[in-house]
């Protein structure tokens, strides 16, 4: 049975000159609080804490992070309160017990939502002081190593809860002796049959393959020990849970799973890991492909370690990993292990490296309110498959796998992103929709009137990314609705001769803010836009009964007219209508000059299109309506542009120099290359009219290795 001298004799080794006593005070405390107290087991309640405060001592923590874990289950289930143990240990004791207890107390009917709170205050945690989440980390292992005690159903969803949350996290702090022992005990709980399996096979393999083991294992130390090099080797097998899940990823049975027995060298510095690294490779051939540097270019968890995988004895596959002691407890431990090898302090160098995604998902989170939609974003920052690429100074990018340039250019920079319109990736224009391999050299070409496209959002896979074009779509749609909506509320008190300013600070407007459950003004304005309510309720309390009865009649032309949601281009006039919203065709962006016609469209005014449109030419000439481009009215106009031209470096640049030295906004632009060495692109641009378009388009055609260029469809 575990005693507590088993706990402070590890933390005197670790750290010698801890202050025991504090540990000592708080097991007292913890007896005390927890006396009469049964676990599932049966067993005194005691014995969980003590096993927590042992796990952390394990980890080499500090004797406040031991003492929490004495402590961390004494505010939420007995009578001791947060501020008794401020009194008893101080402040930030008492706020990492608080911290550990916030993280416990989630309590929501739906599982979803449950385990995306869940996340999120483990996060959360995480900013505030790292030890806390650790804490929770060492409550969660013993608990799975008591599993077996609760009911099976209670063993699945807890099994499943460290599965989504607690694995991720064990992970994404680099500490993988956890992480694989809380993915095999899950696996156990989630899969018996197949673990059953798996360890009986495994086991037989085992025995199989001892005298290889031992043969390389005594090899390897011999020709290490004749280069000079001091190192230990191990052979290990593969955990259970991470062979059950590459079954699954590759389509195998067990048979296939060459590469069963791993093992690793650790030596004393860097420069004999590649000493190391060398002799393994003069003695078996090296399988192509399967050499990875993680020494040089470290994981954004700060593990370190050469990885490579030969032809060993009878040509089968070996996984050799190659590492110093210092690099070996980080990859073990992870974050806990900082502690040891920088004397109790945290690490400000490194560890900011560490944290840097951290802070990345602290901010996301502030600017998301819904549960769900932070867990979904955060799940690809905690299951990293890395790609390594460069900018064009050499400075690493790390992203996850299927990453492409915009997550490339969101990761240089917000504003690098946000102005993106074009990408080279090896000094070839590709697509923003390429994906990024490990080792591509990047760079991003930027307009200072681009902005991010709604399709982007189909495109990017980074948190940041998404996160970042949501932000402006959401904030470009609201500064959208907010104008209509004003529009639309003056427009309305104009017919009853109300005036706008005297209405906003008027005791009726706040009566329908406070019906309606809105804050502001500018909340009401945009409902208005989105055309998520209707202005009546206002009206009913502004204007008499008989007045406003006889306004509300409108013909159901003037009814669809209010349930638009697009804004008027100034320069069309509607014969025979004024005060009436038009929208632009998508299809074929008219500009002032070109020959347009009107259709009344449902639920969106009039909708403006070329006569040449073939949209045009389907609809019902029941609903056209005769219009004409406003005379001597200046206003931007967007319209699409395909240029084709020679696949050359440089080129987009020239074309994008073009385009704005004609006083031409580039909104967008997308750039597709083919088989025979030429580039497709597709701009979006903004004219003033058509013959500013056709002076455009002649600038263009007049570039060397631009082929053609026309206005775009669609």
């Amino acid at each position: 049975m575990l005693r507590l001298n088993d706990i402070v004799e590890r933390v005197q080794a670790a750290r010698p000159g801890s202050d025991i006593e504090l540990i000592h005070k708080a097991y007292v405390f913890t007896a005390k609080v927890h006396h009469g107290q049964l676990r599932e087991s049966g067993e005194p309640y005691l014995i969980h804490p003590l096993n927590v405060a042992h796990i952390l001592a394990d980890w080499n923590l500090d004797e406040e992070t031991v003492v929490t874990g004495l402590l961390h289950d004494t505010v939420e289930d007995t009578v001791a309160t947060v501020e008794e143990i401020r009194d008893l240990f101080g402040d930030t004791i008492a706020q990492m017990v608080d911290g550990v207890s916030k993280i416990s107390r989630v309590v929501i009917s739906d599982v979803a939502d449950q385990k995306a709170e869940s996340l999120r205050k483990m996060i959360l945690a995480m900013g505030k002081d790292l030890r806390v989440v650790l804490v929770k980390l060492a409550d969660r292992l013993h608990n799975m190593r008591t599993i077996s005690h609760l009911s099976p159903d209670k063993q699945v969803t807890v099994a499943r809860e460290t599965q989504d949350i607690y694995n991720p996290i064990a992970s994404r702090l680099g500490m993988s002796r956890v992480k694989i022992e809380l993915e095999d005990r899950c696996f156990e709980v989630l899969h018996p049959e197949d673990h059953r399996e798996l360890v009986r096979l495994t086991d037989e393999r085992k025995r199989d393959r001892e005298s290889h083991v031992r043969n390389v294992v005594e090899l390897l130390e011999k020709k290490l020990l004749e280069a000079g090099v001091e190192a230990t080797v191990k052979g290990r097998s593969k955990h259970i849970a991470g062979m059950f899940q590459k079954m699954a990823r590759q389509g195998i049975d067990f048979d296939h799973i060459y590469d069963f027995i791993g093992f690793r060298i650790i030596a004393k510095t860097v420069r004999e890991c590649y000493e190391a690294l060398g002799i393994v490779h003069s003695l078996w051939k090296p399988v192509p492909g399967r050499f990875k540097d993680y020494v040089a270019m470290p994981k954004p968890n700060l593990y370190q370690s050469l990885h490579t995988t030969v032809f060993g004895p009878s040509a089968e596959m070996m996984e050799i990993q190659i590492r110093t002691e210092e690099m070996h407890a980080i990859a073990e431990y992870g974050v806990a292990a900082h502690w040891k090898y920088k004397e109790g302090k945290p690490v400000v160098g490194k560890g900011d490296k560490m944290f840097l995604w951290l802070r990345q998902i602290l901010e996301l989170q502030q600017e998301m309110k819904d549960p769900r939609e932070f867990l979904n974003t955060v799940k690809v920052e905690l299951f990293p498959e890395e790609v390594y690429v460069f900018t064009p100074r050499g400075d690493v990018k790390e992203l996850p796998q299927g990453a492409t340039t915009i997550d490339f250019a969101y990761a240089v920079h917000t504003e690098v992103g946000n102005k993106c319109v074009g990408a080279k990736v090896n000094g070839k224009m590709v697509p923003l929709k390429t994906a990024l391999k490990n080792g591509d050299v990047v760079e991003i070409i930027t307009h200072p009137a681009h902005t991010p496209s709604r399709d982007w959002l189909k495109i990017a896979k980074t948190s940041r990314a998404l996160n970042k074009i949501r932000v402006f779509v959401r904030e470009e749609q609201q500064e959208r609705s907010l104008a209509l909506g004003r529009q639309i509320l003056e427009r309305e008190l104009r017919k009853y001769s109300l005036s706008l300013n005297k209405v906003l600070k008027a005791k009726e407007f706040e009566e329908t803010l406070q019906e309606v459950r809105l804050k502001s003004a500018d909340d009401y304005c945009v409902a208005l836009g989105y055309g998520k309510m209707s202005i009546l309720p206002l009206l009913r309390r502004l204007v008499p009964p008989e007045q406003l009865q006889g306004k509300v009649k409108d013909s159901r032309l003037g009814a669809l007219i209010r349930r638009v949601t697009a804004k008027k281009p100034s320069a069309i006039i509607v014969k025979g209508m004024d005060d009436i919203f038009i929208r632009l065709g998508n299809c074929c962006h008219p500009v002032p000059g070109d020959p347009i016609v009107g259709f009344i469209t449902r639920g969106r005014g009039v909708t403006i299109h070329g006569k040449d449109c073939p949209k045009a030419l389907e609809n019902d000439p029941a609903r056209a309506i005769e219009v004409t481009w406003e005379a001597g009215t200046k206003a931007s106009h967007p319209v699409k542009l395909k240029v084709v031209c020679a696949d050359k470096p440089g080129l987009l640049a020239d074309i994008s120099r073009t385009i704005t030295a004609g006083d031409v906004d580039i909104r967008r632009a997308v750039v597709l290359t083919t088989r025979d060495k030429r580039a497709i692109c597709n701009f979006e641009v903004s004219v003033s009219d058509a013959h500013h378009l056709a002076s455009l388009i002649k600038s263009i055609e007049k570039l060397k290795n631009v082929f053609s260029v026309e206005r775009g469809k669609g």
